[in-house]
């Protein structure tokens, strides 16, 4: 018996839709811009699928138009395309000026959020240091454990370098692990590690 439960959230929903129609929506790398009035395309042809809702799509949709990788995409010759992956035009100087000034607002927000995070961190390590204890006689010790290397200095990604494709490090609490940008959306973004295994981290963990 096929499977009918209504998905239920966004992300899902952009999954299964990107399955659905492949030429138009991607779930990886930069998206391409959306024919104008899509949305009634995309209700239409979804009318008798019991998996989700208009109300389900209509805010699927808007958090994929409003995701990083899709305001990348709205750029100078870049084509609209419609769910078949058919070009619908090509986009107006409006429309990708008003993506470009979204994405920077966008930007911003994360990397003052990031600032804020950073500096109540700070403030945290400082309140929980504590006195240096007086240095006592060293005992010899057999089998002694090698000391740790010194940590990379790292500092914050700024806006301009959320690029997928970027070489980045990853904050893993007791170390960085290098990595690489494969999507990027909003807060989350997608990265590939030097093993070949992929995740998702939050922005403010990603470190030049």
């Amino acid at each position: 018996m096929e499977n009918t439960e209504k998905l239920k959230n966004s992300k899902e929903i952009i999954a299964y839709v990107a399955e659905c129609f492949p030429k138009c929506f991607t779930l990886e790398g930069e998206a391409k811009p959306l024919k104008i009035g899509i949305f009634q395309d995309l209700a239409e042809r979804l009318s008798d699928d019991p998996k989700v809702s208009k109300t389900q799509l209509r805010a699927a949709l808007r958090q994929y138009t409003s995701s990083w990788r899709y305001l990348h995409g709205v750029k100078p010759g870049a084509v609209r395309v419609d769910l078949d992956g058919n070009p619908c035009g090509e986009l107006e100087e409006e429309h990708v000026e008003h993506a470009k000034t979204a994405l920077a607002e966008s930007k911003a927000k994360v990397q003052a959020r990031r600032k804020e995070q950073a500096q109540k961190t700070r403030e945290e390590n400082k309140a929980k240091a504590k006195p240096a204890k007086k240095p006592q006689a060293r005992r010899p010790q057999a089998n002694k454990a090698p000391q740790a290397k010194t940590p990379v200095e790292t500092r914050a990604l700024t806006a301009e370098e959320f690029i997928v494709g970027k070489d980045i490090n990853v904050n893993m609490g007791k170390g960085n692990m290098a990595a690489t940008i494969v999507e990027i959306n909003k807060e989350d973004v997608r990265v590939q590690l030097s093993n070949g295994l992929q995740m998702v981290v939050k922005a403010e963990h990603l470190r030049a």
